[in-house]
């Protein structure tokens, strides 16, 4: 309802988003919005040890809801890269852009209007809601090291309070997993963070495990995401096509 108003206006492009570099397609779009249908977690485990599929309707659902998107991406957007797509938000040409809070530094640096945020749509109001809350950076310590004290007490800073503050405000969208909570001055950042108190977190479904084979589970869900946006696939035929390339050399029960 929302977008049909912002195209009605005609001011705006109602959503910035292109398909031609495809894992915008899917990282925005698919697994943006795809934990509110396969329930986070409790669909991604299921997915790994084989009691759902892809052609499940938990999991065919969220392409359903990408095709409606097609509409209200403005002209052209089959050849739109990545940067186009923030191009055309920071430009304020484009009234929603679906994106990372990775885009939080760039946005307050280039974008000369004020913004906010909010989490994907649940199907319902009440529903649980889900957040893609994807741990990007991690750091350890190599068994082989040479100076392994001096290397875990550097560790034991990063894992500090303290680290997490100065980590958090320095890169704001990057977010400790640190369970005290930090206060960020940015408040962009602040509300994105703030999620993970109404929401329950998951990671995208395609990087544990499963697009550790060929076809790659992760690319054929970019070509997939982006075939279903552009008209060029249903979301049965998505889905289909991506079960079929899983079962291909993933067996659950190994």
């Amino acid at each position: 309802a929302v977008l049909d108003k912002i195209k009605a206006d005609g001011t705006y492009i109602p959503m910035a988003m292109g398909t031609k570099d495809l894992w915008e397609a899917a990282t925005m779009g698919y697994q943006n919005i795809g934990p509110n249908y396969w329930k986070g977690e409790e669909g991604r485990a299921a997915l790994i040890k084989g009691t759902q599929k892809l052609t499940d309707a938990d999991w065919v659902a969220p392409y359903k809801e990408l095709a409606k998107w097609k509409p209200y991406l403005g002209d052209g957007f089959e050849a739109q890269t990545y940067p186009d797509s923030q191009n055309l938000f920071t430009l304020g040409r484009a009234a929603i852009y679906p994106a990372g809070s990775w885009e939080i530094g760039l946005f307050n640096t280039q974008a000369q209007f004020k913004m906010g945020a909010f989490p994907p749509p649940v199907q319902k109001a009440g529903d649980t809601c889900y957040i893609s809350d994807h741990t990007d950076i991690g750091m350890g310590l190599n068994a082989a090291s040479k100076h392994p004290e001096e290397a875990k007490k550097f560790l034991s800073w990063v894992a500090s309070p303290d680290f997490a503050t100065i980590y958090a405000n320095a890169l704001p969208g990057f977010f400790s997993l640190n369970s005290t909570p930090v206060k960020m001055a940015d408040p962009l950042a602040q509300e994105f963070v703030s999620w993970r108190g109404k929401c329950k977190s998951t990671i995208r479904s395609t990087y544990q495990i499963l697009s550790r084979g060929t076809p790659n589970l992760e690319n054929q869900t970019w070509v997939e995401s982006a075939n279903v946006i552009n008209g060029t696939d249903t979301p049965e035929a998505a889905a289909k096509k991506l079960q079929d390339g899983l079962d291909s050399w993933y067996k659950p029960a190994k």
